[in-house]
């Protein structure tokens, strides 16, 4: 933490963001021109000296911008409470910083407002080509995984829902970004139906207000398996009948 005195005397104290990511359990991954945090995809993300940054996915304008000084990132608690969409705020007695909950604002769910329940089909089709479609998703197995991934044709990694997203794409199906808005399109479905090509989301416990919020996707192969990254090694087939998957399955949807 430091603190700035400014010209109408006021004091003004600055947050290291990677405090802040730290307290929350975010992932955060510095470059040149951003600082981007997440859990297992990007939620968050600043530039230096700019007001402009992105929040759940949408661009958001902050009180103050950023200052990076000897390699870290700075945010005043105005600023962390707007990126946060949620109260933050310095203890000026003990310095310690208090983070509200975070959660997705609503209205999330349209930051694409093209797709639809039913959506349109590209030339390839999702329910008409589901072997393609696992056979297309299996060519990437052991991809790297990277947090915060560009696109594919950039940095040749995946997150978890860049990587659905870019198979998708494939299918014509545009998904959004995040997971937790992935899982806000399509139509759900129970698991006695599932059906190749369907998305299943899970929870990641303890790091939202609410574990109903999604923090991981992978995509249904058939025969109770997924096909997902999550770490090394990257792009991988796991069961979802057994295991750790087992347990925190979280919801299934349907995207045609």
């Amino acid at each position: 933490m430091k603190t700035e005195t400014t010209a109408n005397k006021q004091s003004v104290t600055w947050i290291p963001l990677e405090r802040a990511a730290s307290q929350l359990g975010l992932r955060l991954k510095h470059s040149d021109n951003s600082v981007k945090m997440g859990y297992t995809d990007v939620m968050f993300e600043v530039q230096p000296s700019q007001r402009h940054a992105i929040s759940f996915g949408k661009p958001i304008s902050l009180p103050q911008p950023p200052v990076r000084e000897n390699g870290q990132l700075y945010v005043t608690a105005d600023s962390l409470s707007a990126l946060l969409q949620t109260k933050a705020a310095i203890d000026p007695k003990t310095g310690q910083l208090s983070i509200g909950p975070i959660k997705p604002p609503s209205g999330t769910q349209d930051m694409n407002p093209q797709m639809t329940g039913t959506g349109r089909y590209g030339i390839l089709g999702v329910a008409q080509n589901q072997d393609e479609m696992v056979a297309y998703a299996k060519r990437y197995l052991k991809v790297p995984y990277e947090f915060g991934a560009a696109p594919y044709e950039q940095s040749k990694r995946f997150d978890c829902s860049s990587f659905t997203r870019h198979v998708f794409k494939k299918f014509g199906q545009n998904l959004p970004r995040l997971a937790r808005d992935q899982a806000k399109v399509g139509i759900p479905v129970e698991r006695k139906n599932l059906q190749v090509g369907d998305l299943i989301f899970f929870t990641v416990p303890g790091r939202f207000k609410s574990d109903g919020i999604a923090g991981h996707v992978g995509i249904y192969i058939g025969g109770g398996k997924i096909i997902h990254t999550w770490g090394a090694p990257g792009v991988q087939i796991s069961s979802i009948d057994t295991g750790y998957w087992k347990n925190v399955i979280l919801s299934m949807r349907r995207v045609r």
